[in-house]
């Protein structure tokens, strides 16, 4: 694609490196094809060759936001499937977080939609304020149908009827290794998961310390700044992914680090994208080494061999790869292969490629189109006639609950060497 920025504009690093994301494309079109909102919507500006000829005309500009841009560009999943269908390489995933905090810095929303995202940006990212926020949603989460507002009618409607207590293996600390020690990794807690499903974390850490990992959750890590990077929020995502490399860097100074952990594949994306976001700041080199040690937790179960313990269940698993693990981070033979190792039936639904509408906070600020995407999932893993979904992020177990119990990829292989059965499956 041409592009027709000035010399000036070409010194702004961000510019730069859209420039480069822009001319890499070539209209072939074939990202139409997997993209959720193009197949839901059919139309053109709402697909990612639509959106990268919106954000080159603005960027080119230079001029704010229009409403219309911002429309097509929020209605936009950050799913990647264009990424992992485009021939070209076009890495459209830097562009779109080029252009939402580009929107973020010149375009003004109305003032509910400020004050929403704002909330959202404040509560999500804070899992002592989360948990206080899902009580009182609560109380309101059975009149959720009368509430006028579709987005906050949404967030009610995803609160939890119940919510675990905080968890007894939460919070900064060494776990040690059972016997021999293997290797020493990170555990990157997050902040939603650990408030609405906690077990995914203990399940994480019983799991590797049982394979010989010490796993140490560092102070000061927190939030991988993911949910307010991709809401444009530039300097928040960086205060964020700031605090983590600090803290992992002290531990790789210190006794050191085989891997940084992420079982949340949405944060994973992130973190492996620290050495980019970073990329002019000063912290450059050791974001780089940070991201060079983030692995899925599928990632490194598989490199240090992970074996079952318990005869086969006799269960048939729907595996729902998550858009961040399969087109994010290209990760894709290795949670199932893990699951039939375990001794598992697997089986894929059909559209395995489809987001499912979870998307981070996409399901509450696009909640109509995230409900036709959630329905259109469930449909092809109810015709599975499986047990149990798996799925290796908290923002897809959420939001494909219902009749069948979904639970984590790493709850059933913890299951599966010696861990407690799954609570959804009791």
């Amino acid at each position: 694609m041409q592009t027709n920025f000035t010399a000036e504009q070409l010194r702004d690093p961000e510019i730069a490196s859209s420039n480069r994301v822009l001319r890499t494309c070539v209209h072939c079109g074939l990202c139409t094809a997997t993209c959720p909102t193009f197949l839901l919507l059919g139309d053109e500006l709402d697909s990612p060759r639509g959106r990268i000829y919106l954000i080159k005309d603005m960027l080119e500009a230079g001029r704010p936001a229009t409403q219309d841009v911002v429309r097509h560009v929020d209605r936009c999943l950050s799913c990647l499937a264009c990424m992992t269908t485009c021939p070209s390489g076009v890495h459209y995933m830097h562009l779109v977080d080029h252009a939402r905090s580009y929107i973020e810095r010149t375009y003004r929303r109305p003032w509910h939609d400020r004050a929403l995202r704002a909330m959202l940006a404040t509560v999500l990212p804070r899992p002592w304020l989360f948990r206080i926020v899902l009580l009182a949603a609560r109380v309101g989460r059975p009149f959720a149908k009368l509430v006028p507002e579709r987005r906050l009618r949404a967030m009610l409607q995803l609160a939890p009827a119940r919510l675990a207590a905080p968890s007894p293996l939460g919070g900064p600390r060494v776990h040690a290794a059972q016997g021999e020690r293997r290797a020493r990794v990170a555990l990157l807690e997050g902040c939603a998961q650990q408030v609405l499903a906690p077990e995914i974390n203990e399940a994480s850490i019983r799991l590797l310390t049982r394979c010989g990992v010490e796993v140490v959750v560092p102070r000061d890590a927190g939030c991988c700044g993911s949910l307010t990077h991709h809401m444009g929020r530039h300097d928040a995502a960086m205060a964020s992914a700031r605090a983590n490399i600090a803290a992992w860097s002290q531990e790789i100074a210190g006794e050191g680090l085989d891997a940084i952990i992420i079982n949340a594949s949405g944060c994973g994306t992130t973190v492996k994208d620290y050495g980019f976001m970073f990329r002019t700041e000063p912290e450059r080199e050791q974001a780089e080494k940070v991201a060079a040690l983030a692995c899925d937790i599928s990632e490194f179960l598989a490199r240090i061999e992970y074996a079952p313990t318990r005869e086969k269940p006799g269960l048939t698993v729907a595996y729902h790869s998550a858009c961040s693990l399969q087109h994010g981070q290209q990760v894709n033979a290795e949670p199932k292969a893990l699951l039939r190792r375990a001794g598992f039936n697997v089986v894929e639904p059909m559209e395995p490629h489809i987001c499912c509408g979870s998307a981070g906070t996409y399901n509450m600020l696009q909640p109509e189109i995230a409900t036709r995407l959630r329905e259109r999932k469930l449909g092809n893993l109810r015709a599975t006639g499986a047990d149990v979904i798996a799925a290796g992020n908290i923002g897809c177990i959420t939001q494909l609950a219902g009749d069948t119990p979904v639970v984590h990829t790493i709850e059933l292989l913890d299951w599966m060497a010696g861990g407690p059965q799954p609570k959804a499956l009791a």
